[in-house]
């Protein structure tokens, strides 16, 4: 293969182009009652991209994503890697202030919005972005202006004329996906069309995807695990379905309605389902395989016996790849698992240098592929840089490599929480919590959960004279934080634990966690 060529297939035109050639008229794709074949994809995402030029849309202009499972997004998304724009998707549960945050850190030209989540940008000062146009998907087409600025706001236009792909380079970037800060606001990550790829080509090789399978994924579109399936089908000529949402009582409905035979899950969804009544419901489905970050050993093993699935442990992120996985034959559970080919993985200390196998320290991660990671973070070369130094992303994840290679995960070294599969900058609810007259300081951090992830706690400072209404805070918080962000646990204290500098000590709050003058916003569930 010659060398243009052989960049040229790691592009998502490129992808989208050998569809028809190599899979014809199998299925590729359902979502929300529409359905896709493989020869159908290139076509329908040219007509949409028509639609986006004729909307003054240009290669690099970002186009901001707001909706759920449904096919709009996934066509904008596409469209947009088709003629080198780049998609910038955007969280549901996100309110006004990250909404805006979003659209004038990227610098989105155009907002894609569900109907249902229109109302809010009331709270949303659009003036600080550079739209220049809001499509409404969805709902009653409420067209004119949006309330809080001059933006055009129009229903979402039909499709366009086909346009012809744009020449799209491997390091290109394809979308900017927002995770969340760790001692600041979120970041953008860079992910070029090459990295894309390689997520598709990594996962469908970890859990043996054939063109005879069923992707089912109830994972949201704005995030990398859903929209690397699509690239999985893509690539191995599988059918992809895009449930709407995850629903304990009607997943396994859900699985054997659409023949899945390959699952997507996070670690707090495989508790929640094991706590629904054992039935036969759980085995009349053909899911042969799933894959299960962040489930425990003992969790893995009662789904299994339950349900006759095995779940694959792994390790990714936004900014790297499917680097570690575990396999079907692994020879134990409770790790990782094994990095991948194409892949190199370090355990390191503070100055970067290789700690030896059963030592703690920070993974550094770098790919034998061009552009198979993301680039950097948009608009932050200081953050990228010091993510990147010594040619190694630090992942700010402590973990032990293990003498026969696995590598088992210790904690996170990030200010960072994980609840309900969902990545919280503690920053970010900091910020919301003293926007209110009553916090005079607060420091908000990770506490054990019942299901395998995080609660948010936070300890606070009331202002002098002022006493703190803790169901009024959390009702504050409701418009201005996503739901999954807003702290279960908070503690009014006296003082923080500092160092000598006056940076508060969060390892010490942590460790402290939940006490009996806690205040719960959950008490009936178990603690």
């Amino acid at each position: 293969m010659k060398e243009a060529e052989a960049s040229s297939v790691r592009t998502l035109p490129a992808m989208l182009q050998g569809l028809a050639a190599r899979f014809g008229d199998k299925p590729l794709l359902s979502i929300a009652g529409t359905r896709w074949t493989h020869a159908q994809a290139a076509d329908i995402v040219a007509r949409r991209a028509g639609a986006l030029r004729r909307a003054g849309v240009q290669r690099g202009d970002r186009v901001a994503l707001m909706c759920g499972n449904r096919v709009e997004c996934l066509e904008v998304f596409l469209a947009c890697g088709w003629i080198g724009a780049v998609s910038v998707p955007i969280n549901t549960a996100s309110m006004g202030p990250q909404i805006q945050y979003f659209l004038a850190n990227s610098g989105a030209r155009l907002l894609v919005i569900e109907d249902a989540l229109a109302d809010r940008l009331q709270t949303a000062d659009l003036s600080q972005c550079e739209l220049a146009g809001i499509w409404i998907v969805g709902g009653n087409n409420n067209e004119g202006q949006s309330r809080k600025s001059t933006v055009p706001c129009v229903h979402m236009p039909d499709d366009g004329e086909a346009t012809e792909a744009a020449d799209v380079q491997p390091g290109d970037t394809l979308a900017i996906l927002y995770t969340s800060g760790t001692t600041g606001p979120a970041k953008g990550v860079t992910c070029p069309h090459a990295q894309f790829h390689w997520w598709g080509a990594n996962t469908a090789r970890i859990l043996g995807v054939t063109e005879g399978d069923v992707l089912c994924t109830t994972l949201p579109l704005f995030h990398i695990n859903a929209l690397n399936t699509f690239a999985q089908a893509a690539l191995t000529g599988a059918e992809v379905v895009f449930a709407p949402r995850f629903s304990a009582s009607g997943f396994w409905p859900a699985m054997r309605d659409c023949g899945a035979t390959v699952v997507y899950l996070l670690g707090a969804m495989v508790p929640i389902l094991l706590a629904q009544p054992e039935g036969e419901g759980e085995r009349s489905h053909r899911v042969r395989i799933g894959l299960g970050p962040g489930v425990t050993a003992q969790a893995g093993a009662d789904f299994r016996r339950r349900t006759g699935v095995q779940l694959l442990e792994g390790y990714g992120s936004t900014e790297t790849n499917f680097v570690i996985a575990t396999r079907p034959d692994a020879p134990r559970t409770g790790v990782m698992g094994w990095l991948q080919p194409g892949f190199d993985a370090r355990v390191a200390d503070t100055a970067d240098a290789a700690l030896p196998d059963g030592h703690a320290g920070e993974l550094l991660l770098r790919a034998d592929e061009p552009f198979a990671f993301a680039t950097g973070y948009f608009g932050m070369p200081d953050k990228t840089v010091e993510a990147w130094r010594n040619l190694w992303f630090h992942t700010g994840d402590r973990v032990v490599r293990e003498p026969d290679g696995a590598f088992r995960f210790i904690d996170r070294m990030k200010d960072a929480i994980r609840r309900r599969g969902e990545n919280i900058s503690s920053y970010e609810v900091e910020q919301v919590l003293l926007s209110h007259p009553s916090v005079a300081t607060v420091a908000v951090y990770p506490v054990s959960s019942e299901l395998a992830e995080d609660e948010v706690m936070a300890s606070l400072i009331a202002q002098p004279g002022t006493r703190v209404d803790l169901a009024e805070l959390v009702a504050f918080c409701e418009g201005r934080l996503p739901y999954f962000a807003i702290p279960r646990y908070i503690d009014i204290v006296d003082d923080l634990p500092r160092t000598e500098n006056g940076k508060v000590q969060k390892f010490k709050l942590r460790e402290r966690g939940v006490t009996a003058t806690t205040w719960d916003r959950a008490p009936s569930r178990k603690k």
